[in-house]
């Protein structure tokens, strides 16, 4: 499928790319890398905490030269909120790269809505987030390395804050809209695209339920650690049985909980944990990092792993959803 007719079909949708310019595109080896920074909970109020934070995404950076940089939630968390997000988004844009942004329970507790934040930040160069993805969340489409074609789909989700029932306590909930809106979004592209499915992936803040009842029927992980109870939704919507039932998402990216950075097969989906980026800030027992992930063009697997400010990284994971347990 030609990324003219991708684009066309987001504008449709309710997904207008904010850069159509600087399409996402596997490079000329076929690789895609990402990196999820996650939960900075940045403080320009505490300079000594907050500068751990862009030493950390400094030192990742450098190392591992992403095609793009996913920021999953709990970003800035302190007034003056807009030069939090300059600040933060400093070690990205003197590198000249792409990133994209879903908000976590904390962006929005100062000075800014979430709508005022993404108003600020589809202006700033690089940003791939859709002008109206507060509503409607995202797709981003990567295209190939060698010709127009989308090759793969990234995904952004909101997960929204906390509760908005009076007899309901705990963190918030995908709506309805936003998974009908998702399902539309899936069928729309790939009814056009005569290979079948893309190999997808999806960011988002708050776990979804399926996390930790996952994690508790796998008997563990198959990557990294889990070292708090799980934090989800107060209530199920049915995201997950969504993603499913569209069959091109392989994998789900998340932040929120800071001591968990683990990975499980979820019925073939990867749902895993960002690696936490932030400092003393907020709690956390683990070393500050950041998690990455590599697609390969025409291969529906990706490979991932945990990257710490010293440089010291996890064992890389391939993860297969046709396997739980593939290395």
């Amino acid at each position: 499928m030609k990324l003219k007719s991708i684009f066309l079909s987001l504008f449709l949708i309710g997904g207008t790319i904010a850069c159509l310019a600087r399409p996402l595109r596997f490079n000329s080896d076929g690789t895609f890398k990402i990196v999820q920074f996650t939960d900075i909970h940045f403080d320009l109020n505490k300079p000594e905490n907050s500068r751990k934070s862009l030493a950390v995404m400094e030192s990742v950076l450098s190392g591992e030269s992403p095609d793009i940089v996913l920021l999953t939630g709990d970003i800035v968390t302190a007034n003056p909120i807009l030069e939090g997000w300059q600040a933060v988004l400093e070690p990205i844009l003197k590198r000249k790269l792409p990133f994209a942004v879903t908000f976590g329970n904390h962006d929005d507790e100062g000075e800014r809505t979430r709508s005022e934040i993404m108003e600020f930040l589809i202006t700033v160069p690089g940003c791939m987030n859709p002008k109206n993805s507060i509503d409607f969340d995202g797709v981003l489409p990567v295209i190939s390395g060698t010709d127009p074609d989308t090759k793969a789909l990234l995904y952004l989700f909101d997960s929204h804050s906390y509760s908005t029932l009076p007899d309901v306590k705990g963190y918030g909930w995908f709506s309805t809209e936003q998974i009908v809106a998702f399902k539309h979004r899936s069928d729309s592209l790939h009814r056009q695209i005569p290979s079948g499915k893309l190999p997808a992936l999806a960011f988002m803040h708050i776990p979804l339920p399926e996390y930790g009842l996952y994690y508790q029927k796998s008997n563990g992980a198959l990557q990294g650690k889990r070292t708090e109870d799980e934090c989800p939704g107060a209530l199920n919507t049915g995201m997950f049985a969504a993603l499913k039932m569209a069959g091109d998402v392989m994998g789900v990216f998340c932040g929120h909980d800071h001591d968990n950075d683990y990975l499980v097969n979820a019925e073939g989906i990867a749902l895993a944990y960002g690696r936490f980026t932030g400092s003393k800030n907020t709690y956390t027992s683990f070393e500050n990092g950041a998690r990455v992930i590599s697609l390969k063009e025409g291969m529906r697997n990706f490979e991932t792993y945990v990257v710490l400010e010293s440089g010291d990284r996890s064992e890389p994971f391939l993860f297969d959803p046709t396997t739980s347990s593939e290395k």
